[in-house]
């Protein structure tokens, strides 16, 4: 099954685009006969592979929107997310990159100094430095004004002490952004005081201990900081603007394509089960089929919203909640569908699925709070 067409809204030549497609299609397919990976669901969070990683840098697939003098070529959002949909959709491992590539790169672009930029950016084009994301706090949930991670200064820097969890990749990464409080909380600007810091994860001063997942599997860390020194050249951005920085960030997280087709291989497996008339036909089938369609246009978007360098942070609220439930009804319609009649390979790639489903809507901040963002901007509340 083929991602539908992508109608770029910013400028961008649509057959530059799709000829750019076609060359990730045909990547695909050559890896995939040469047994370089195995097709998974989830493969964005879960499949790190570091020499696939090193293969699609090498053609020019990382760090495509980085401009030319930090090493990378200065491409649009909209021609990366061509790229980024269509490795999705093949289940290809991309997690050692995916969060260095997906909101690093355009904050160190916003918000870094230029040492910074330097230091980062041309390894992330070059596939060699991978990247967590530290936000996420014990009792916190998606509250991160609620973070009690402490920023303290000291000389030629500063010390962060605290705790923070669910970090993907942590274990593997080389650094991760941490939000953490440099002033005390002020009960009536909750957002205040807050700042952000890039932090050396093989450092000292921090322990990195593994989250196994129920089915056994490793890629979530509880991050302890103890005392981890962050020199001034690491500080990100202006101390005390953590928040608005945040948010900012959040728009990346939250809009890409990786919000919708993290089971879309389980969904063509579907297709092509029911199509040999192992699974039974069902209208469900289309409808999700639509569904995807209809997310498709709504992320591309807002890839176009953020190349024109519009506010996205609604919107790409609006693409998470709906991209994730999706995910998760397909995960549980395949589950249904061929419990008793598909072969084992379907069986396998619909039995992890239901296995990430619980995650689905949790990452990236939880459903739940994500329709309060949606109704505030909206002006519901």
């Amino acid at each position: 099954m083929a991602l539908p067409r992508l109608v770029p809204r910013s400028g961008v030549d649509p057959a530059r685009t799709e000829e750019l497609r076609h060359e990730v299609r045909q990547f695909l397919a050559e890896q995939l006969a040469a047994g370089s990976f195995t097709p998974s669901v989830d493969a964005w969070l879960c499949g790190w592979d570091e020499d696939f990683t090193a293969a699609l840098a090498a053609r020019g697939w990382l760090g495509m929107t980085v401009p030319a003098e930090y090493g990378g070529h200065g491409r649009s959002f909209v021609e990366r997310f061509a790229v980024t949909e269509e490795l999705l959709a093949a289940g290809a491992p991309v997690a050692a990159h995916w969060i260095a590539d997906r909101q690093i790169v355009p904050s160190l672009l916003k918000y870094g100094t230029e040492f910074q930029r330097s230091e980062f950016l041309p390894k992330i084009v070059r596939g060699e430095c991978f990247f967590g994301i530290g936000m996420s706090e014990p009792d916190s949930g998606s509250d991160l004004a609620s973070v009690r991670t402490k920023a303290e200064r000291v000389d030629g820097g500063w010390t962060l002490t605290g705790t923070k969890v669910w970090t993907s990749g942590a274990h593997l990464a080389h650094a991760f952004i941490a939000l953490a409080r440099t002033e005390p909380v002020d009960p009536a600007h909750r957002h205040a005081g807050l700042s952000q810091f890039i932090v050396d994860l093989r450092g000292p001063g921090v322990e990195i201990r593994p989250i196994v997942s129920m089915n056994g599997a490793h890629h979530f860390n509880e991050v302890l900081l103890d005392g981890a020194f962050v020199p001034d050249a690491m500080v990100f951005g202006e101390i005390g603007q953590g928040w608005q920085q945040v948010t900012s960030e959040l728009a990346f997280e939250r809009s890409g394509p990786e919000r919708f087709l993290s089971t879309f291989v389980l969904l063509d497996a579907c297709a092509e089960t029911m199509g040999s008339q192992q699974l039974s036909r069902s209208t469900d089938l289309g409808r999700l089929v639509a569904r995807v369609a209809g997310l498709h246009q709504m992320s591309s978007a807002v890839a176009g919203a953020l190349e024109r360098h519009e506010p996205a942070d609604v919107p790409a609220a609006v693409v998470k909640v709906l991209g994730t439930t999706t995910e998760g009804d397909i995960a549980e319609f395949a589950h249904l569908a061929g419990e008793h009649t598909a072969g084992q390979r379907f069986t396998d790639l619909a039995a992890t699925a239901l296995d990430q489903r619980p995650g689905f809507t949790l990452r990236g901040g939880t459903n739940e709070v994500l329709r309060g963002v949606i109704a505030r901007g909206l002006g519901l509340r």
